[in-house]
């Protein structure tokens, strides 16, 4: 699987950019701030309808647009496909495949797989259990479509019954009949967010069960003299799972969600299901946040993604690659592995604000990006590419080279 075309507009710092892609290396070299990391966030967002860096869509597009644009055209095994996404600042995103509308934005899910490291995923080890959430997560949305949507569902059930706890304390401080409705209404809502609570949690023990073996291997490879490292989900809420299937993960919580109303009810907030849950990394007997080294940290984070991608290998699919920024962060030992593990790679996709921080054995495509800033406002560019393979539309040329 490779990105053979990227267009972006009015995307993050870019206003216009069209790139030709192809398998094998391809490294964006330039500035902190200059719009690198940008061109892989778009990419990541196709694969997974949300972004490693905001949690919201609205600083996806530019400053002054209403909506951003992007589109690619992905190969695989022979086949291609050309998906477009509109992202809106406000309102709901519109995707299309091959130029016919899609019913919703997650058709697109599964036709471009993805694997992209990058320096904020340290928080996967160090940071808060919403992180590695989210990482579970994305393993999973890359796998189609149905895959995401009890996620979306449960979500939307989780917003209306969180503000229903609340007018049921309400309800009980004001005393009446009114909170007797309220209690009878929370049952619905409980059967509702237990079905697809136990939807969500079977997805992601499928997805973490397949993940583990190849996460210790990569880990014992990169780290071969450290403790084994291995993967173990943990619910809220004091709840336990016999059994990894749907059916019984909700009944484990609906009478969990019988249990702990009361507090519910007081704290006006949902203490148990999916969106609490948690994910430890485990190093040899101990969970590897608060005391994993800064080293060791890097080494699981490392293992993780590159996990992932025999992950993606296993199921027959060879992902897109994209390593953001990472060169400089990892000593000489993990750039080898990491060199070493991505020679194989279809499509690798690199940024690097120094040139000097890529490993001499990654060869491959050079495209340089810069900024220009005048009234127009400041947008990226390209500035050069070592193959003259980028078309960028521009008003006046910059060097020789097209600028927006």
């Amino acid at each position: 699987m490779f990105v053979r075309e990227l267009h972006l507009r009015d995307f993050r710092s870019w206003r216009a950019v069209d790139l030709d892609l192809r398998p094998g290396p391809t490294v964006f070299t330039g500035r902190n701030g200059f719009g690198k990391t940008n061109l892989l966030e778009a990419l990541f967002y196709l694969a997974t309808l949300r972004s490693h860096r905001v949690s919201s869509d609205a600083p996806l597009v530019h400053s002054g647009s209403a909506s951003a644009l992007v589109t690619a055209t992905v190969e695989n095994d022979g086949r291609e496909l050309t998906v477009e996404l509109r992202i809106d600042a406000e309102g709901a995103n519109k995707a299309s495949i091959n130029r016919s509308p899609a019913r919703r934005s997650r058709d697109l899910l599964g036709i471009l797989r993805t694997v992209l490291f990058a320096p904020e995923d340290l928080s996967l080890v160090r940071g808060d259990p919403s992180d590695r959430r989210r990482f579970i997560d994305e393993l999973v949305a890359q796998r189609g479509p149905r895959w995401v949507a009890a996620r979306a569902d449960y979500d939307r059930v989780l917003r209306q019954r969180s503000a229903l706890l609340k007018t049921a304390a309400a309800a009980l401080r004001r005393g009446g009949d009114q909170a007797d409705s309220v209690i009878s209404t929370l049952d619905v809502w409980d059967g509702q967010l237990a079905d697809l609570g136990g939807q969500v949690t079977a997805a992601r023990l499928q997805v973490l069960a397949e993940l583990e073996p190849h996460f210790t291997r990569s880990y014992a490879s990169i780290a071969p003299h450290s403790r084994p490292a291995t993967l173990r989900y943990r619910p809220a809420g004091g709840v336990e799972f016999d059994t990894a299937t749907a059916e019984s993960i909700s009944e484990v919580l609906a009478a969990r969600l019988g249990e702990l109303r009361d507090k519910e009810i007081e704290r006006g907030m949902c203490l148990v299901g999916p969106h609490r849950d948690d994910i430890d990394i485990v190093l040899g007997a101990d969970v590897a946040k608060g005391f994993a080294s800064h080293g060791e940290s890097w080494s699981l984070a490392l293992a993780l993604r590159l996990g992932s991608v025999e992950l993606t290998r296993a199921e027959g699919i060879e992902p897109v690659i994209m390593l953001d920024d990472v060169f400089a962060e990892l000593d000489v030992k993990r750039r080898e592995k990491l060199v070493e593990f991505t020679a194989g790679a279809e499509q690798l996709l690199i940024t690097a604000a120094v040139a000097d921080d890529i490993p001499a054995e990654i060869g491959g495509r050079r495209i340089f990006v810069d900024v220009l800033d005048d009234e127009d406002g400041r947008r990226s560019t390209v500035v050069g590419d070592d193959t003259d393979a980028v078309t960028e539309r521009v008003e006046e040329p910059v060097s020789g080279v097209s600028d927006e």
